[in-house]
């Protein structure tokens, strides 16, 4: 969720190479792992290198790869990084040409044009209509659509998000207010409910300029408008300009004290503070609002689909994390037998039990794949992933530029700016001369 501030030409960084290694030992491979015990294994000898983001998707698979070694004969390095330290050394690395690693996770919204664009990744289209059995169609047609880059398969989805409302139970039952399911019944229930005297805000979001972009995307889409349509920037239009203006109007009127300088950490600190009624934010933080730890309001917290706008009810439903393949690795036959397994309907399963939500609709339909979440915030999920916009900013390779443009609409709405028409006209301008300059990378 961090912007990436590195540039793929002439990139010097120091990195700190801290990481935790894992080699897999041999195990006896689970039913339907791959070879019996005993008979052919296609990779023996074989050395497969893979970086991961230091997340809970990495901590779930790495106990279980000793079932992927004993199964195909390869064996399995792992190095895990910081999220901006990931990117660095992916950065530089690529840069350089090398051939590792063969595997490794990304923010295909984030870097995932940047690394295509630079050839750095492998597309993956030809792999997954190899096997039938694999099931590629399983997989949400939003969440592969983050992974689609002009038009090929960049990577393979691991992790998802969808943005949600979260509000207050028990305000809402003392007050008789049903839970919003419109953006104007969500307007009229925090006007409602808003009362500073008692420390009591009516709603509360990402206020920083770059983070709230990925929020405000949800109100943008459920208003018919889009950062872009083909070549062409799209923040001036009427439903962007409703969009951003109820979003910053929101936050500027029934927010708390410092709003404009919240990202995520601090929105729903104060919400798990119980000072809050609404808060909007990815599903995948849900822990912060109802862990007895870090909340007081742990067992009040309920959760919605994103209220409907001019459009509908229209939340991101994104892949915030995918797995993908470097273009010039040495073991390409054996990294897609890897990407294969750990994105296979039975290791998903695994992952998401302890909590990663995956992409493939069949795992949301067992038991196993709902246990790592919250009974009341499984449907609210499930309905989410049915549709939404799978990108939750613009998607050019400059992303940190492209964020600030829109963010500084949203940042005029919430400082008491009037002509927001003309300033969302001068932010489309910087959109679109970013999305040009794009063009000659």
């Amino acid at each position: 969720m961090h912007v990436m501030k590195s540039k793929w030409i002439g990139i010097t960084v120091s990195i700190l190479l801290a990481s935790a290694t894992f080699a897999g030992c041999a195990n006896k491979p689970t039913p339907g792992a791959g070879n019996q015990a005993g008979g052919a294994k296609p990779f023996q000898g074989k050395t497969i290198s893979l970086v991961t983001a230091n997340h809970p998707w990495g901590e779930a698979i790495k106990p279980l790869l000793p079932e992927f070694e004993a199964a195909t004969g390869a064996s399995v390095k792992v190095e895990s990084f910081f999220e901006d330290q990931l990117t660095q050394k992916l950065t530089v690395q690529f840069t350089s040409g090398s051939a590792t690693p063969d595997v490794f996770m990304y923010r295909p919204l984030q870097e995932g044009k940047l690394f295509f664009k630079n050839g750095w990744v492998a597309p993956l289209d030809d792999y997954v209509n190899k096997d039938a059995s694999y099931d590629f169609a399983d997989f949400s047609k939003s969440a592969v659509g983050s992974t689609t880059v002009d038009g090929k398969l960049a990577g393979i989805p691991i992790i998802t998000e969808q943005e949600i409302l979260y509000y207050r139970k028990d305000l809402l039952q003392q007050a008789n207010i049903a839970v919003p399911k419109t953006l104007d019944e969500l307007v009229a229930a925090v006007k409602k409910l808003h009362d500073p005297k008692k420390e009591l805000y009516g709603f509360v979001a990402r206020g920083q300029r770059s983070p709230l972009v990925t929020q405000v995307s949800s109100f943008l889409y459920s208003e018919g408008a889009d950062f872009t349509s083909g070549d062409k920037a799209t923040i001036n239009t009427p439903e962007a300009v409703k969009a951003f203006t109820t979003y910053g109007t929101l936050l500027r009127d029934y927010g708390p004290p410092g709003v404009l300088n919240m990202s995520w950490p601090q929105a729903i600190g104060i919400f798990a503070q119980g000072k809050v009624a609404f808060y909007t934010d990815a599903n995948s933080i849900y822990a912060n609002a109802t862990d007895p730890t870090k909340s007081t309001v742990a067992d009040k917290v309920g959760f919605a689909v994103f209220p409907a706008g001019k459009a509908g009810s229209k939340p991101y439903n994104i892949t915030s994390w995918g797995l993908s393949m470097n273009a010039k690795s040495a073991n390409k036959d054996a990294v897609w037998e890897f990407i294969k397994w750990a994105t296979s309907k039975d290791i998903v399963l695994k992952t998401q039990a302890k909590g990663n939500p995956g992409a493939r609709a069949s795992v949301w339909d067992k038991p196993e794949g709902k246990q790592g979440f919250p009974a009341e915030l499984v449907p609210v999920i499930v309905e989410s992933s049915k549709g939404g916009v799978d990108h939750d900013r613009p998607t050019v390779i400059s992303v940190g530029e492209a964020r600030d443009a829109v963010g500084e609409i949203v940042q005029k709405v919430m400082s008491g700016e009037t002509n927001i028409q003309a300033t969302a006209d001068k932010a489309n301008a910087a959109l679109q001369a970013i999305m040009d300059k794009d063009k000659g990378k």
